[in-house]
C-alpha cells in the first residue's frame, strides 16, 4: 500500500508539472499576457524554492503541521487561479504563494520515499511520476479548448496530491540533520557551481516557451503535446538503462550530457519547424536532463562532505536561482533568437565545468 500511494502522488505530482509547464504559458499567451509578463510569472516558482529553505534554518521547523498548512494552501492557490487568471499581480502572488507550497511537499515526501522504499523501488515508485506527466501531456492537448479547462485539470491533480500526501503522513518520522566536520564551501568548487547556474539558465527558454515557440512555427499544440511526451519517454530510458553509463568518469558525462544540450538549443534555433529535427532535440533530453541530473547528484556525493546540503545547495542554485534567472531571461530574449541565446548559456555552462580537471572517487 505504501509503494501504490507513493506512486499514486508521484503520478498526480508530476502531471500537475505537466499543467502548470506545457500549457499554463499557452493559456496566459492566448488571453494577451506578453512574454515579458509570462516570464517574471514563470519565474517566481524557481525563486521561491531558492528562497523557502533559508525560512527553515532557524525559525521555522519543517514539521507535520507545517506540511499540512503547505498542503491546504496549495488547494486554496488553485482555487485562486481561477480569480486571477485575468489580472498580472493577482496571479503573480497568487502564483507565488503557490510556489512557496510546491517547494515544501515534494522534498517532504521524498524523505519518506527515501527512508521506507529504499534507493531501488525508490526509482520505481518515482518512475509514475514521468508517467503522469506524459499522460497529462498526451490528454489535456486535446481538450483544451478554453483557459477554464487547465485550471480545472489543475485543481483536480492538486486534490489527488493532498489525498495521497495526508496518507503517507503516517510513515512521517524525525530525521536528525548530518552535521560535517568539514566547513560546506560553494567558493571551493565556484566553476562546477556556474556551470549549473548557466545551465539550468539554458533551460528557460524550454521550460516556459517550448509550446509558444512551437505553435508559432506552425506546430500543432496536440503535436507538441507529442513532442513533451517524447522527450519524457527518453528520459525515462536513460534513468532505466544509466546504471552501466555512471560507472564511468562523472565529469566527462557532465561535460558531453551539457555538449549535447549545446547542440539541441542550436538545432531549435536553425530548424524551429521541422519536426523529424525537433523530435531529435527532444530525444536529447535523455542526456541534458536524464543523464546529466544523475552525475551530477552522484558527483556532489563524492566532492562533498556535507552530502546532504550539498544536495540543497545543488536544487536552490541550479532549479532555484538558475531557474528563476533562466525564465526572466527567456521572457526578456523571446524571439525567433530565443534558443540561440539558449545554446550560448549551455556553452558557458560547457566552458565553466570544462575548467575542473580531477574527480574524486566516492
Amino acid at each position: 500500500m505504501l509503494f501504490f500511494n507513493l506512486s499514486a502522488f508521484y503520478f498526480f505530482y508530476f502531471a500537475a508539472v505537466a499543467v502548470y509547464v506545457i500549457f499554463m504559458p499557452k493559456v496566459l499567451h492566448d488571453i494577451g499576457y506578453t512574454p515579458s509578463q509570462i516570464g517574471v510569472i514563470f519565474a517566481l516558482a524557481p525563486l521561491m524554492r531558492f528562497a523557502t529553505p533559508f525560512l527553515f534554518l532557524k525559525h521555522i521547523k519543517l514539521d507535520r503541521n507545517i506540511f499540512r498548512l503547505a498542503l491546504f494552501t496549495s488547494i486554496f492557490c488553485s482555487i485562486g487561479f481561477y480569480f486571477t487568471l485575468h489580472n498580472f499581480y493577482a496571479f503573480m502572488l497568487n502564483n507565488a504563494l503557490l510556489g512557496v507550497c510546491l517547494s515544501l511537499i515534494l522534498p517532504y515526501i521524498e524523505v519518506i520515499a527515501l527512508k521506507e522504499l529504499g534507493k531501488d523501488k525508490y526509482g520505481r515508485s518515482r518512475l509514475y511520476g514521468s508517467i503522469g506527466f506524459t499522460v497529462i501531456a498526451l490528454v489535456l492537448a486535446k481538450f483544451l479548448s478554453e483557459p477554464q479547462i487547465a485550471l480545472h485539470y489543475y485543481l483536480t491533480v492538486n486534490i489527488f496530491i493532498v489525498f495521497f500526501s495526508l496518507l503517507l503522513l503516517k510513515h512521517d518520522v524525525e530525521h536528525k540533520d548530518t552535521i560535517s566536520s568539514k566547513p560546506f564551501s560553494v567558493l571551493e568548487y565556484w566553476p562546477f557551481w556556474l556551470s549549473l547556474f548557466f545551465m539550468q539558465i539554458s533551460f528557460g527558454g524550454f521550460y516556459n516557451f517550448f509550446t509558444i515557440y512551437e505553435t508559432e512555427h506552425g506546430i500543432s499544440l496536440e503535436m507538441t503535446s507529442y513532442l513533451w511526451s517524447f522527450g519524457v519517454i527518453c528520459e525515462i530510458l536513460m534513468f532505466y538503462f544509466q546504471a552501466p553509463i555512471l560507472k564511468n568518469n562523472l565529469l566527462n558525462i557532465i561535460k558531453f550530457s551539457i555538449f549535447l544540450t549545446v547542440i539541441r538549443w542550436l538545432l531549435l534555433y536553425l530548424y524551429p519547424d521541422n519536426l523529424y529535427v525537433t523530435f531529435f532535440t527532444q530525444s536529447i533530453h535523455a542526456f541534458s536532463f536524464g543523464l546529466y541530473h544523475s552525475s551530477v547528484i552522484i558527483y556532489l556525493y563524492s566532492i562533498y562532505e556535507n552530502k546532504k546540503l550539498a544536495q540543497q545547495f545543488m536544487y536552490g542554485v541550479a532549479y532555484g536561482l538558475g531557474g528563476f534567472i533562466g525564465a526572466l531571461v527567456a521572457g526578456w530574449l523571446y524571439g525567433e533568437n530565443l534558443f540561440l541565446y539558449s545554446s550560448i548559456f549551455a556553452a558557458i555552462s560547457l566552458l565553466f565545468v570544462s575548467t575542473l580537471k580531477t574527480e574524486r572517487k566516492i
